[in-house]
């Protein structure tokens, strides 16, 4: 192989592999923290693709984002906004809480096809 098809490979199969790597994601769910509670407490992800969730904290106490089931756990300061990426998931119910008010905050995320 002669330097400019070898040149011309590298290109197309680093080309290939940036097409391949780079996942258009969707415009993130807004998720809102006010009174100790998620708002809404219930949101819809496509099933079997990444999602983002853009976490917006209102109160005046730290709050967090959390889900076993997700696998994730970021903490929002007051007035603060986190973007949590997540999935793909499988079509199923998936629970979230706040870990400081797990009584009042919690929701659930279902992924659908």
């Amino acid at each position: 192989m002669n330097a400019k098809m070898t040149t011309l490979s590298l290109i197309l199969i680093n080309a290939t592999s940036l097409m391949m790597g780079s996942v258009a994601l969707a415009d993130p769910v807004e998720l809102e923290i006010a009174a100790h509670r998620f708002t809404p407490a219930e949101i819809m992800v496509p099933a079997n693709q990444k999602f983002q969730i853009k976490v917006t904290n209102h109160d005046e106490t730290p709050a967090e984002f959390e889900s076993h089931d997700l696998k994730v756990e970021k903490i929002v300061v007051p007035g603060g906004t986190v973007t949590v990426t997540a999935g793909p998931l499988k079509p199923g119910a998936y629970q979230f809480f706040d870990d400081y008010h797990p009584d009042d905050a919690k929701g659930v995320l279902t992924a659908k096809e």
